[in-house]
């Protein structure tokens, strides 16, 4: 599979990830799955430490315990919680920060984490101490590169300023393309690469858009709307490509964009997803006509 470089870092990351949040509980299961995606090509695993509150890290860490170097790992922290006790709240702080980190690589069975991910953030962070505290956990050797999982642009901004992010993990799809308004050109043009999670939109980008799409749409898409978009995607890829694969390569086709995220939670889907890589990228024609099909929606909070 086709591998992009992850902002200035010596990390090159298959175009098509995996995201592990909707792997489930099941451990046999979920290892198959990672192992599957991981014969296919992929070599590029995304989770946090948030995800089922810890076990998603513990399976994740057993699938890769005898392919660790083949992979480029990816977690998350700054949410804050405790084994047995209910719920969690955003903790930014250099403490536990550090402290999460920790945590996260006995989890995952491994000394480092390639990539190791703010998870979430607000203008009103602490965030120099934040930032020291990833900075630290670079030259304690714990990570590689590090990089914030953000769709808010305002504190994309400080980050891109102040520190020496490798990347920002965002939403971003066919129906969700806020971060054309300028966020995607700001970071191409500073070296940092995106991670594209949500590009399926729910799986309303997929040939299961029926049963996909909700009474309530998606952003300011009415249901009906969504059904509109997918039917007109339907009639623009031919024989080139399905509704996934289209969905992708959209993604993909920003040159900000390293890698998308598509999570899975069956082999079907999986492979589904994976078969992208075989598809040709959209010409510059296709990606105009997909702008016109789709609304470029904008960013009203968090400016």
């Amino acid at each position: 599979m086709k591998k992009n470089q992850l902002g200035k870092s010596e990390l090159y990351v298959s175009e098509i990830g995996l995201g592990t949040m909707s792997l489930g509980t099941d451990r046999d299961k979920g290892i198959s799955l990672i192992h599957e995606a991981l014969d296919n090509g992929v070599n590029f695993i995304d989770t946090a430490d948030l995800y089922d509150f810890g076990s998603n890290e513990e399976i994740v860490g057993q699938a890769l315990k005898d392919r660790r170097d083949s992979v480029i790992l990816a977690s998350k922290g700054g949410n804050h919680w405790e084994e047995g006790k209910d719920g969690w709240f955003w903790d930014p702080s250099k403490k536990h920060i550090k402290e999460a980190l920790k945590k996260s690589l006995l989890r995952l069975q491994t000394d480092y984490i390639d990539l190791y991910q703010l998870h979430g953030g607000t203008i009103e962070d602490p965030m120099d101490e934040t930032i020291e505290a990833f900075d630290e956990l670079k030259q304690e050797g714990l990570i590689r590169e590090y990089g914030i999982s953000s769709i808010r642009p305002n504190v994309i901004r400080e980050f891109i300023d102040r520190s020496s992010i490798a990347t920002v993990m965002m939403q971003y799809s066919i129906l969700d393309r806020r971060p054309e308004e300028e966020i995607l050109d700001l970071l191409n043009e500073n070296e940092i690469s995106v991670i594209a999670r949500g590009p399926l939109s729910k799986g309303m980008l997929t040939d299961r858009y029926d049963e996909k799409v909700k009474e309530d749409g998606f952003l300011g898409y009415s249901k009906y709307d969504v059904l509109d978009v997918v039917k007109q995607l339907s009639e623009l890829k031919g024989e080139r490509r399905n509704i996934t694969q289209t969905a992708l390569r959209y993604a993909l086709a920003h040159p900000a964009v390293a890698t998308v995220i598509p999570g899975a939670s069956k082999s079907e889907q999986l492979l589904a997803n994976l078969t992208t890589q075989n598809a040709p990228e959209l010409s510059l024609d296709e990606v105009r006509k997909i702008r016109e099909i789709s609304s470029a929606n904008k960013y009203d909070k968090h400016r």
